[in-house]
């Protein structure tokens, strides 16, 4: 697997790097063609925080997982156990859903324009291309990704719509026709 590593105000050092880099290769072996896949890994700090962000797009799907403790070494570990248990989860759910796939890679750009913000409250604003899927893809996508909602094409309702979780655990969308 490629890796591609940042430090947000904090300088990733050779050994930082090699030991994201050696733990990362533990999932080389769920991709078919590890050599084809790029990790973008994220490392920050946030007061005593040491936090790891790695995402890992593939043409099916996302995998993405963010880990903090007071350690780096510890968060590195954190995240790649997390990635490695969700991949194992989702293995069927994968294998039934991408088999005989065609489905095109969902592209995100998380660049954020500043320049733009007009209001106060808008501290980030993103844009994404969607690609069209069922309902449950979208709820494999959200929780791979970890997020509480998700923005995709209807594919059942031909409109775009917004996953959401509920507090009780369970999903919610809203459609915009």
């Amino acid at each position: 697997m490629k890796l591609q590593v940042h430090g947000d105000k904090v300088s990733v050092t050779p050994a930082i790097h090699a030991y994201i880099e050696e733990k990362l290769a533990k999932l080389d072996k769920y991709f078919e063609d590890p050599d084809n896949v790029t990790a973008t890994v994220r490392v920050r700090v946030r007061n005593l925080e040491q936090i790891i962000e790695v995402t890992i797009p593939t043409k099916d799907f996302t995998l993405r997982r963010e880990e903090s403790d007071e350690d780096l070494y510890a968060s590195i570990d954190l995240v790649v156990d997390k990635l490695e248990r969700q991949i194992r989860k989702n293995k069927t759910r994968f294998e039934r859903k991408y088999k005989d796939s065609s489905v095109a890679m969902v592209k995100y750009d998380f660049e954020a324009d500043n320049n733009e913000v007009s209001d106060s409250k808008i501290v980030k604003r993103k844009e994404i291309d969607t690609k069209p899927m069922s309902e449950e893809e979208a709820i494999l996508q959200a929780e791979l990704l970890n997020h509480d909602f998700f923005v995709f094409k209807n594919i059942n309702e031909d409109c775009v719509s917004v996953l959401y979780e509920r507090k009780d655990g369970n999903y919610g969308i809203i459609n915009v026709k």
